[in-house]
């Protein structure tokens, strides 16, 4: 039997942020892999589903009328927790601070993250220690700077464990193996372990891990990733 939800999807921080939400919630999906390094993203059948030509995106067929699909993560974390009712607080000024930190990540957290660990995986050996390097990793440490704040005398980013924590741990998890380690943040560091021991989180991060090539990318593979105009 088909499950109502296809998850398109690539084993990266982005897309384990919705295969945890998956996880957490217990709905089933059917992953769909996008080999973002073959292309897939570009293929007509998943720009209509994701304009951006970005995994991750969810085509929800169970629905009263047509399937829905969404795509960004924040987006898609919020339609999930809005229909099943779960990681996210009934009350207003607790879904606003939710909100805020759905918004957070997508425009610091995650773009400086996410650069950062291009310019330290992939960009030449020539730019690893140059202007936008060092740019980049000084505004992701920031980030750890403000994640630190907010958890003082706090477990979690929004009272309880909610899809904020979701949207933000993924590009943490990372943070050693981008070079970065977490020795100055001790409440993101106790964070990071909480969240990590989830059976949930877990599965999530797990999912099609063996998909994922074990080796640097083939040139082919770098135009395509990276060799976009």
């Amino acid at each position: 039997m088909t499950a109502p939800l296809d998850f398109y999807y690539w084993p990266t921080p982005n897309g384990w942020k919705v295969s945890i939400c998956l996880e957490e919630m217990e709905l089933p999906y059917t992953t769909r892999m996008l080999e973002i390094g073959k292309g897939a993203q570009f293929e007509p059948e998943f720009l209509a589903i994701s304009p951006n030509n970005r995994m991750p995106a969810i085509v929800d067929h169970d629905t009263d009328a047509a399937p829905v699909s969404v795509f960004e993560s924040g987006a898609i974390l919020w339609y999930l927790a809005e229909k099943t009712g779960k990681f996210i607080s009934t009350e207003p000024v607790l879904r606003k601070e939710t909100l805020e930190w759905l918004f957070w990540q997508t425009g610091n957290q995650g773009p400086m993250a996410g650069q950062h660990s291009h310019f330290h995986n992939y960009a030449p050996e020539s730019e690893q220690d140059g202007y936008a390097a060092k740019r980049y990793a000084g505004e992701y440490m920031r980030c750890l700077g403000v994640l630190e704040r907010r958890l003082n005398g706090r477990d979690y980013i929004v009272e309880d464990y909610s899809i904020a924590d979701m949207m933000c741990w993924p590009w943490v998890l990372i943070g050693k193996a981008m070079g970065l380690p977490l020795d100055d943040y001790p409440r993101v560091t106790a964070w990071r372990a909480r969240i990590k021991d989830r059976p949930a989180v877990q599965r999530g991060v797990n999912l099609g891990k063996d998909n994922r090539p074990n080796r640097p990318h083939t040139e082919a593979e770098r135009n395509i990733l990276f060799g976009q105009q």
